[in-house]
């Protein structure tokens, strides 16, 4: 191998490495949910589909991808709708009981950003939307694309 091919692999490699580096120091650097593929921060105590074998997080379930934590949060509405739990306030009331958070902020926040009142009730169809909400108010972001929304949604 002459030198300058020798120089471009090299240049490859200490470029996969800083990228894979920026890469993780990005994944530390992001809200527990994220972190955790988890991104409607689900607490333990079910087993959920893609749940990673090594559970870190004392708290909260570690998913194994995003989708995983996706689909436990639409499990999760489809269970509150059969229970006749439809509405923002309903269902954000159910999802993040006022005991750990200010829920009246967290209600207005999701209705907000649906564009609705809080009285009033979300289909199933909305899901995709509703899952975007929660995600931006349990972790001050929403980092994910509608298809990867969708995706973990489909898987439900």
């Amino acid at each position: 191998m002459d030198t300058g091919a020798k120089l471009t692999l090299l240049a490859l490699v200490a470029g996969g490495f800083l990228m894979f580096s920026n890469k993780t120091a990005r994944l530390a650097d992001q809200p527990r949910g994220i972190r955790n593929h988890n991104p409607g921060n689900i607490r333990h105590g079910d087993n959920w589909q893609g749940m990673a074998d090594n559970q870190r997080d004392p708290s909260f379930i570690t998913f194994i991808q995003p989708e995983y934590g996706i689909r436990a949060m639409a499990r999760i509405l489809q269970s509150y709708k059969r229970r006749g739990v439809d509405t923002v306030e309903e269902i954000i009331s159910t999802w993040a009981p006022p005991v750990e958070n200010d829920t009246g902020s967290y209600i207005n926040h999701v209705a907000h950003k649906l564009g609705v009142s809080p009285d009033t009730p979300i289909e199933q169809r909305d899901y995709p939307e509703l899952i975007a909400a929660i995600i931006h108010h349990e972790n001050g972001v929403q980092p994910y694309s509608h298809s990867v929304i969708s995706a973990g949604v489909a898987m439900a």
